[in-house]
């Protein structure tokens, strides 16, 4: 097989996670030693930075200043939530793709993002090889919620599960200061999956556990909650409860949504305030004090207290994405199998077809569940916990973090 020989480019899309930039220092640092990969370039905000033509130069960065990536949080490069339209429907975005890939001869294009970013990666890959354009497109897999198909687990995942369960250990030790009956509702994220909220569960590992737990692949009932909680309290003195901010009635409708018009450019609802509404029904029934605390945005940039595993795993996939591509493979996504040998757990990269992982979500299994619905198995400890494990090995300055500090340097013409 030919050698093909251009440039790569490499852009972050979605919600980021503590360790997406990890992802991305893998790409790069494998782009530069490929002899196939003439330039390493980076998207300003994803799909948007390539139709705006806002490309950085990754070869004007400092490599020391560029390793610091590995522990920095966020999209380094920014991000965006921009959904391409059908090409049989409106080509422009991808016409428009196409000319600025032209100009840079970019013959590598690598996406690191989510379900929605692997939507693009397809479209992309598919436009790209209906129009004869040869270019390898590569999805690299990120997301918190742990929702993508085909593969084990998700980079990303297993260092907010670590922030998860810490906080409700912590949580826990604070529960239990008072007399005061007081009830603790932790809000977190998952909307159709209940991969975050499980993992509060992990905090069991150290007799730290919530003491309730609701995954949104199972129906609410408030009427059992509210029993659930009313005997918590009664045999402890406090209850504390992780809950998936998409729970729902039979019905189907959310607890607690907020108006549609909040939706972000892919039509997903906002949903928010889970807790404080699950709070305050507390109070007024069972007569108790109660919280709601919702963890938001800190569960995806915590790098303080990242899994060094996650981090490992992450920065696999990035290189793994620029191996696979230059050995002539294109249109896949690189997942993750995870292997047991000798007890031990591992995990290897495989390639998995973008067809199958544009738009598809992955829940939790729902026998992981128990058959109250309030709690989480053993099953479920056994499958998060190798993904926690770790500390992270991050530089500090004054005894805070220290973070890449790119130039981002605008890329040229060659």
């Amino acid at each position: 097989m030919e050698l093909l020989k251009g440039a790569c480019v490499v852009g972050q899309s979605g919600g980021p996670t503590s360790v997406i930039n990890a992802s991305v220092l893998g790409v790069v640092q494998a782009a530069m030693q490929s002899e196939a990969i003439t330039q390493v370039l980076g998207a300003l905000n994803g799909i948007s930075g390539i139709l705006e033509d806002r490309l950085i130069d990754f070869g004007q960065e400092d490599p020391e200043e560029l390793e610091q990536l590995r522990y920095t949080p966020s999209s380094a490069l920014g991000s965006c939530r921009y959904k391409l339209a059908d090409p049989d429907v409106d080509d422009t975005d991808y016409r428009r793709i196409l000319e600025v890939f032209r100009k840079y001869n970019v013959r590598y294009f690598f996406y690191n993002g989510g379900n929605d970013s692997m939507d693009t990666c397809n479209k992309v890959s598919a436009y790209l090889t209906q129009v004869g354009y040869e270019c390898r497109v590569i999805g690299v897999p990120k997301t918190i919620d742990n929702d993508l198909v085909g593969t084990d687990h998700c980079p990303g995942y297993g260092s907010a599960a670590k922030f998860i369960a810490t906080t409700c250990a912590e949580l826990r030790q604070d529960s239990q200061v008072y007399t005061t009956p007081t009830v603790n509702i932790v809000e977190i994220m998952g909307r159709h999956a209940g991969w975050l909220a499980g993992v509060a569960s992990l905090a069991s590992v150290v007799g730290q556990g919530p003491d309730l737990i609701y995954l949104p692949e199972r129906d609410f009932s408030m009427e059992e909650f509210l029993e659930d909680v009313d005997a918590t309290l009664k045999a402890k003195g406090f209850c504390v409860v992780a809950a998936s901010e998409g729970i729902h009635y039979a019905d189907g409708s959310f607890i607690n949504e907020v108006e549609a018009a909040a939706a972000d450019g892919f039509g997903h609802v906002q949903l928010g305030g889970l807790g404080v509404y699950l709070a305050d029904v507390v109070k007024k029934r069972l007569g108790c004090k109660a919280r709601g605390i919702e963890l938001s945005l800190l569960q995806r940039c915590a790098a303080h207290i990242a899994a060094q595993t996650d981090i490992d795993e992450s920065y696999a996939a990035g290189r793994a994405a620029v191996e696979t591509a230059v050995s002539g493979v294109s249109g896949v996504m690189i997942g993750f199998e995870r292997i047991h040998s000798d007890g031990e757990y591992r995990c290897v990269p495989v390639a998995v077809d973008l067809k199958a992982v544009a738009n598809a979500e992955k829940k939790v299994p729902t026998e992981w569940i128990n058959a109250r619905g309030n709690q989480v198995t053993q099953e479920f400890i056994d499958y998060a916990l190798p993904l926690i494990q770790g500390d992270t090995e991050q530089q500090t300055l004054s005894s805070l973090p220290r973070y890449a500090k790119l130039k981002k340097v605008p890329a040229t013409e060659k």
